[in-house]
């Protein structure tokens, strides 16, 4: 594991339920050290406390399994799989995997959480690329368990067929993109979602507070369970022909009628921002108290979806 942030912290512990061997580093000192701390007495242990741990061991045996390096050759010590996560800069994730690449094996993949940027760009200065991949995680990991896996162009079969036997083990989702895509499957999707929501609230169609009940109360109720093709299928008496018979054409006369890009700036973005913060104001303090009820609820939602 390399760079401690959240997504950092998820994966250690993702790969620790699996029963996996986990060495977590930062190139900034202590910071790895910090982040065992983080991990062991905040997340781990009050997991089981609230019997959520996932896998089979205890917390205990979980953290026995853990260690923190301020020396990156130490951390990749008999490794056969490095999960990159510093922030999405692109200067920043080839520095890391120059410096990894000459300090591993051939046969050790190499695997990127980028959520934004293209395998393409992130391993441009890999000698090896075939062993590298896009391990794409949803925030946060350890509750939403799809995990997207993007290939580089020269990725082998054989390291994607490592990267998901590795992510179903320790109890991800995985899914396989056969190629590359900017945005990958699932910020496409979600983008989409985004886009027609603002172009609503921004007309004066709808509010905020109700165009987050269209998901939260209606589609989301759904989608949590089954995905939009799945919808279709079960929508129509006879199916997805079916469906398409009934609804194709009431559904390409609303997408046409969809506005263009928003830009998400100027008057409008003021006005969803004004709105958004009335209903939870922007405050640390609100804000925590709001990813701490959503951390509860996918908690819940994850335990009845086992």
């Amino acid at each position: 594991m390399m760079s401690l942030g959240l997504i950092g912290r998820s994966w250690a512990m993702v790969f620790l339920s699996g029963g996996y061997k986990v060495k977590i580093y930062d190139n900034e000192p202590g910071q790895a050290s910090g982040a065992i701390t983080e991990i062991s007495r905040k997340q781990i242990e009050e997991l089981q406390r609230a019997k959520m741990l996932r896998g089979n061991l205890t917390a205990a045996q979980q953290l026995s399994l853990l260690s923190s390096h301020d020396d990156l050759q130490q951390a990749l010590e008999g490794a056969f799989f490095v999960q990159e996560c510093v922030f999405e800069d692109l200067e920043a994730k080839h520095s890391v995997f120059h410096e990894v690449e000459n300090l591993v094996t051939e046969s050790v993949i190499l695997s990127s959480s980028t959520s934004c940027l293209m395998p393409s760009n992130v391993f441009s200065r890999v000698q090896n690329r075939t062993r590298c991949i896009i391990s794409h995680p949803v925030n946060p990991p350890y509750y939403v368990r799809l995990v997207e896996l993007v290939p580089h162009p020269e990725t082998l079969p054989a390291v994607m067929d490592v990267a998901y036997s590795l992510m179903t083990d320790v109890g991800q989702a995985p899914v396989r993109l056969s190629k590359e895509i900017d945005g990958f499957a699932l910020n496409r999707v979600q983008y989409a979602i985004i886009a027609e929501s603002w172009r609503l609230v921004q007309d004066g169609v709808i509010s905020v507070k109700d165009i987050d009940l269209v998901m939260s109360e209606g589609l989301g109720m759904r989608y949590a369970f089954i995905g939009p093709i799945e919808t279709m299928h079960l929508n129509a008496p006879e199916g997805m022909e079916d469906y398409l018979q009934r609804y194709s054409e009431g559904m390409k006369r609303v997408l046409n009628t969809f506005g263009p890009v928003p830009d998400f700036s100027g008057e409008p973005a003021a006005r969803i921002v004004k709105e958004i913060c009335e209903l939870i104001p922007a405050e640390q303090e609100h804000l925590t108290v709001r990813r701490e009820r959503r951390d509860q609820l996918l908690m819940e939602l994850a335990k009845l979806k086992k």
